[in-house]
């Protein structure tokens, strides 16, 4: 980042905002309203560089919110409120070089190496229950990860691998190697803006923003409910 200005998108709905980071899939945060969503945003920024450790990704930790500029703010809506970022942004349409690609990926598997991280830790130790990630045991964590991203697929058009849902975990490199291979295409314009049935398909960068929010978003809940031993 080397002093520019982080650019970022803002959705906000009645109960909730969310501040995505336009260049940096996964460092999306949500709070209160714009304000809190920000704030959120900036506190976060030392577990995102944790991910980003050993990527070779320029990034550098904002002191505050004073390093943020707001590249356009959208009005949220149903999915914005229950706790996921929905909206659609001008910088979504942005196009991918190939370059921008193999960054943009190494990122995407750095929060899948997070995600992976958090769930060998927390093997065999109590997840707190409450608020912070509801009542989730590890397992059906790991399984919803998963499970999403294999459904995640379809929005680029690609066929979806099937998981086992008893067994989750079995499908998780199949998974994201189609992904990988889904977003390549994307990229190269292998895929067509429409589904099958008429439907609005996502972007690569809408793709990419989605899928490493959620894949991060439940590792730091991980990271959160593990009970520490007394």
């Amino acid at each position: 980042m080397s002093g520019r200005a982080i650019e970022v998108d803002l959705e906000i709905g009645v109960k909730r905002a969310f501040a995505c980071a336009v260049e940096w899939p996964g460092w999306c945060r949500n709070g209160r309203d714009e304000r809190s969503a920000l704030d959120a945003l900036v506190a976060y920024g030392p577990r995102y560089a944790e991910v980003l450790r050993g990527t070779r990704t320029a990034f550098r930790t904002p002191r505050d919110a004073q390093a943020v500029s707001i590249l356009e703010r959208v009005e949220g809506n149903a999915t914005t409120d229950f706790g996921a970022p929905g909206g659609v942004f001008a910088s979504d349409e942005r196009a991918i070089e190939r370059r921008d690609l193999t960054r943009l990926l190494r990122i995407l598997e750095a929060c899948w190496s997070a995600f992976d991280r958090a769930a060998e830790g927390a093997v065999g130790v109590s997840l707190r229950k409450g608020p912070r990630g509801g009542g989730r045991d590890l397992e059906k964590i790991v399984g919803h990860v998963v499970g999403a991203e294999s459904g995640y697929v379809r929005s680029l058009a690609a066929s979806s691998p099937k998981v086992d849902e008893r067994h989750p975990s079995a499908a998780t490199d199949v998974v994201r190697d189609a992904v990988q291979d889904a977003l390549s295409r994307a990229v190269e314009g292998a895929l067509p803006e429409r589904g099958p049935r008429g439907g609005v398909l996502w972007t690569p960068r809408r793709f990419l923003r989605r899928a490493a929010w959620h894949v991060l978003d439940h590792s730091w809940e991980i990271e959160d409910r593990m009970e520490t031993e007394p």
